[in-house]
């Protein structure tokens, strides 16, 4: 008789939970970069991503990116997305953080302008999208310096040299050709000249 009882509780188990509202909250994956160098005074993309089980809804989905100091010091709110773009009205990110990324293609990414040594931190993106609202918070460790390293400079350089050096071979290839078409034309208007002075003779 009891076991009776317990199959039918577990057999009427799952119109119960439905019943009562339980559903069940799927998790929100957030992606990021992890570790990210920008030089002093320049801008960096700080990029995020996001895998949600359900539809994106823009009137409902919300990108929160908050700032912890490298230093001891409070966390602070960097941007917020809420149907449109609302960044920050004060504090050291007050006009330096333009939204980047397109909701409809899962990118909560931003651009931090001017980036300076008082950004060493860590970065956080957090998305929502109900009813996927617990998930991973996404973190980007900022590290600001003073110089991009040899081995980026040494890169930078060698692309440089790379790109003057292919456009010089570029013009004088053509400096080349159009000689050529120049010599051409002149050899031909000479056999003409000889062509019509036998003629005449």
């Amino acid at each position: 008789m009891f076991v009776k009882r317990v199959l039918h509780f577990l057999l009427f188990l799952p119109v119960l939970l439905f019943t009562s509202g339980w559903h069940g909250v799927a998790a929100m994956r957030v992606y990021t970069s992890g570790r990210v160098q920008v030089v002093n005074g320049t801008d960096v993309r700080l990029k995020c991503t996001f895998q949600s089980s359900h539809p994106i809804r823009r009137s409902t989905l919300t990108i929160s990116w908050s700032f912890r100091p490298l230093r001891p010091g409070n966390e602070e709110t960097v941007f917020y997305f809420h149907e449109k773009p609302f960044p920050p009205s004060e504090g050291r990110f007050k006009t330096k953080v333009v939204f980047v990324g397109d909701v409809s293609s899962s990118d909560a990414s931003i651009l931090v302008r001017d980036v300076t040594f008082s950004y060493n931190g860590t970065f956080s993106c957090q998305v929502k999208n109900p009813p996927d609202v617990h998930g991973n918070v996404g973190e980007i460790q900022l590290r600001v310096v003073a110089s991009a390293p040899f081995s980026e400079i040494v890169i930078l350089a060698v692309a440089i040299g790379g790109a003057v050096l292919l456009a010089i071979v570029v013009l004088a290839i053509g400096v080349f050709v159009r000689r050529c078409r120049k010599m051409k034309r002149m050899e031909q208007e000479r056999l003409r000249r000889e062509r019509k002075d036998l003629v005449v003779w």
